[in-house]
């Protein structure tokens, strides 16, 4: 065995000696590499003087600032500037805002468009004393080195070529005897050594260095404020209600304001009054959530109220855990954290105990168990958990006369728990299992909501439109309980209520319940025995009832399908008073002389709002996914830019449509008329931006030109003041200038367009929102203008308005034309609808982000 073994052995110990040796040597290369580019670095930074910099041939000024031919900035001081979201650093010289004496058709020289980079003239003896320093080892070397030592001599070739790379020119008399400073030289000439990084900053967005051209006014980076302006941002107004794909989300405190959420803003809501006006009522907001709330219950108190949010990603990416949050209506302080770390994917219903004074709290979590946890409320431990099912869990409740009963239903079943033990001693409760049998009645596919009588009897909701009546019956030895032997439930009566699904059931203060369907849209009241008293129906466009709430006196608030709140009783009906989008939004414009905005998004739907009495104006059906939208500056018509290449004018007053035009097959990502209402830009996912001629009313259109250079998909784009040129980005971080009164031409020279005033400023790319995107670097901000254009600071825009972090969803804080702002910006990987600015009022809309721009599947809800 042991001379079997060894003939395997020894060309495996070879193989690892070998692969040691290889190891070793390309550790001492590396070690070589470093020290060669460490006293290139050294003697650029410390043993060069400066005067010793000016190119030999060029006399030098007096004094230690460098020279400066008429024309040219005065100084030139070096300094070491961050490069953008990397971490090395590179020597800059930083000087006046640049060179007057460029011709206007040359990018100045020195700096390159996107990719390239200025190349520092360093002296002949400072390339020698460099390269004598690399060479030693090679000089020293025999030729009879051995096989180990001739990896190293090889790499010191390479890396004098690092060296040379690092000082492209050593003399005048290498470039011709040309003076560098008098001959700037073509568009991306590397012939002058005018370093334009005193002009521009440059930063990297994911490999990609993106230059942005200083204004003439900034004369030193350090003149800038660092720090966010002192202009603040306190939520005003949430528009919507999620009643589409969530449940548990609407109820009445014990103030009278009516609590629900929205994305990652718990809403208590004041009908009938405020400073919204009639039909407006106010709203304030509870805003301790970083992800979206998924649930709420209210405490017996009618005060405090538990909100658990789903699990997501912080701005960094990094993960946010599910949690549920107690927190005081009256303050919006929060009062307990519960569960962080505890729960999986997010928290899917919660439910107060009613019999101990709320003492408790019980929580099913969207893992695929479904775990079943019960939790105490003042110090935030839990008491007992259990895996429910694999199926999925819609609502929870505690029995309002004895809390160790616990019922749960969702896909396919009731199940009644029993919670004995652990009161107390954390973690050492249990819970038991009673699963509610049907016997001879139809086991429903769903069962999304039930209700406790007063008489102990228990009301099930299903999706076949039958209501179900759990009776208690005979004690059960088998299933002990705090108190002893607890009773079970079985099934006592049936009434068919409902076409469809029933989705809300609300036990009523005078004991009469009220039930909400879902396909037949009625809301019914029933007395005892089930017998109904009184009904009413809901109008189409509001969809389904999904939630129904006991408000003052005899009125109820329902919350639809259709992410809309109305208010009303049974006999008089209901009306809304909050509406909302029921898919992703992505078209936001602000009406030029009215305190009016227009939306559009994934729902189809185009929606007018008004500002003042945060009531919807009016919407109609697209017929289309619309995904960009701008007011002409009349204020008469608007277009709208669709996914399919599509656009439409629309006429403000009768809604109809009075141009219908197709640019290509590919979405429209932006549209927006030039101030003086002229042109119209379209921005394509086909590169191309379309320029349109329009009439004085806006109604008629003629194809004018197009801009064509872009190498993505256009994202934004924005007018200068004389409506003449048109700044854009692109999905590769683009930053292009376009001269549209000159025949749609693209101006080479970005440099000249770096004092040009912009009507709007919507770009996510330039010098004044490069602060944000280069989260590396101290925050740089725009020069200080006029109060009506002063640059937005992004990390203001904290209201979490739609899907996942409310940061990542707002990429650009913008005005619209009553604004007249510039504004700041996130970088991301697709393109986010744009913030419009109202009188004192900014208003954000926005989708959900997902990272890496896919989002997963989301099953229809039952």
């Amino acid at each position: 065995m042991d001379g079997a073994a060894g003939p395997g052995e020894g060309p495996a110990r070879e193989a690892l000696q070998s692969l040691s040796q290889r190891l070793r040597v390309q550790e001492q290369e590396m070690e070589l590499v470093k020290a060669a580019l460490a006293e290139a670095l050294r003697l650029l930074r410390l043993q060069v003087p400066p005067s010793s910099l000016q190119v030999s041939g060029t006399p030098a000024p007096p004094g230690d600032s460098f020279a400066a031919p008429p024309g040219l900035p005065p100084t030139c001081t070096p300094s070491l500037v961050s490069r953008g979201t990397q971490t090395e650093t590179e020597v800059e010289f930083k000087s006046s805002p640049g060179p007057p004496g460029l011709r206007a058709s040359e990018e100045p020289s020195g700096t390159q468009s996107e990719g390239g980079a200025a190349a520092a003239v360093v002296p002949h003896s400072v390339l020698t004393r460099l390269q004598s320093t690399i060479e030693g080892p090679r000089r020293n070397s025999s030729s009879s080195s051995s096989p180990s030592e001739r990896p190293r001599q090889k790499l010191s070739r390479k890396a004098i070529s690092s060296a040379n790379l690092l000082v492209r020119s050593g003399s005048t008399e290498s470039r011709g005897g040309k003076d560098p400073l008098s001959s700037p030289g073509g568009p991306g000439s590397r012939r002058s050594n005018y370093n334009l990084e005193g002009i521009s900053v440059k930063m990297f967005l994911r490999g990609r260095p993106i230059t942005m051209y200083i204004p003439s006014g900034i004369r030193s980076l350090e003149e800038l404020p660092s720090g966010p302006p002192p202009e603040t941002l306190s939520l005003d107004w949430v528009y919507g209600y999620r009643g589409r794909d969530s449940r548990s989300n609407l109820f009445v405190l014990r103030s009278g304001e009516v609590v629900y959420f929205i994305a990652c803003v718990v809403v208590l809501y004041r009908p009938g009054g405020g400073p919204g006006g009639p039909g407006g009522g106010g709203q304030r907001h509870y805003r301790g959530h970083t992800d979206c709330v998924r649930c709420l219950a209210v405490h017996p108190d009618g005060v405090r109220v538990a909100s658990g949010q789903t699990a997501g990603v912080d701005k960094d990416g990094k993960p946010l855990q599910p949690v549920v949050h107690i927190w005081d209506s009256e303050t919006l302080l929060k009062l307990q954290e519960i569960g962080l770390g505890a729960f999986e994917r997010g928290v899917g219903a919660l439910a107060f105990s009613a019999a101990d004074q709320g003492a408790f709290l019980c929580v099913v979590d969207d893992s695929n168990e479904h775990m079943l946890s019960v939790w105490d409320c003042s110090r935030g431990v839990k008491l007992a958990e259990i895996k429910s099912t694999n199926d999925s869990v819609l609502a929870v409740g505690f029995n309002p006369r004895d809390s160790s009963c616990i019922v749960t239903s969702g896909k396919s079943h009731v199940h009644f728990w029993n919670w004995s033990g652990g009161v107390g001693v954390p973690g050492n409760g249990t819970l038991t299992r009673k699963q509610g049998v049907f016997g001879k009645y139809k086991k429903p596919k769903f069962i999304p909501c039930f209700v406790f009588l007063p008489d102990g009897d228990i009301l099930t909701g299903d999706s076949e439109g039958n209501i179900l009546t759990w009776g208690r019956s005979a004690s059960d030895s088998k299933t002990p309980g705090r108190g002893g032997a607890k009773e079970t439930y079985g099934i006592v009566a049936q009434a068919h209520a409902h076409e469809g699904s029933i989705f809300a059931l609300c036990l009523q203060r005078d004991g009469t319940v009220l039930s909400g369907g879902g396909r037949d849209r009625r809301l019914v009241q029933w007395g005892p025995g089930l017998v109904a008293l009184q009904e009413a129906e809901i109008p189409e466009h509001f969809g389904a009832v999904r939630a129904i709430a006991e408000g003052l006196g005899s009125e109820l608030l329902v919350g639809t399908t259709k992410n809309a709140l109305l208010r009303g009783d049974l006999a008089q009906g209901f009306s809304p008073v909050i509406q909302g989008h029921t898919d992703e939004l992505w078209g936001l414009c602000t009406h030029p002389s009215q305190n009016r905005f227009l939306t559009c998004g994934h729902d189809r739907q185009l929606c007018l709002w008004d500002g003042e009495s945060h009531a919807l104006a009016w919407s109609i059906d697209l017929k289309e996914t619309g995904l960009c939208a701008d007011f002409h500056p009349s204020g008469a018509v608007v277009a709208v830019g669709l996914n399919t290449g599509r656009w439409l004018v629309l006429d403000t007053e009768t809604r109809e449509i009075v141009s219908d035009v197709i640019d290509g097959n590919e979405q429209l990502s932006v549209v927006r008329y030039s101030p003086d209402g002229l042109y119209l830009a379209i921005g394509s996912h086909d590169n191309v931006i379309y320029i349109y001629s329009v009439s004085s009313d806006g109604a008629k259109s003629s194809r004018f030109g197009r801009c064509m250079g872009h190498s993505s998909f256009i994202t934004h784009l924005d007018w200068s003041k004389d409506g003449n040129f048109i700044m854009s980005n692109s999905g590769d971080y683009e930053i292009l200038y376009w001269d549209v009164a000159g025949g749609c031409k693209q101006l080479k020279n970005r440099y000249e367009s770096r004092d040009r005033e912009w009507a709007t400023y919507t770009c996510v790319l330039g010098f004044h929102v490069y602060g944000e995107q280069g989260r590396a670097e101290p925050h740089v901000r725009g020069p200080r203008q006029p109060r009506d254009q002063r640059p937005v600071h992004a990390r203001r825009l904290a209201p979490r308005l739609a899907g996942r972090q409310g940061r990542q969803h707002l990429p650009v804080a913008s005005a619209g034309r009553w604004g007249r702002g510039a504004g700041a910006c996130h970088a991301l990987s697709n393109p986010l609808p744009v913030p419009s600015l109202l009188p004192r009022r900014l208003i954000a809309a926005g989708g959900t982000y997902w990272p890496g721009g896919v989002a997963p599947p989301r099953p229809a809800p039952p």
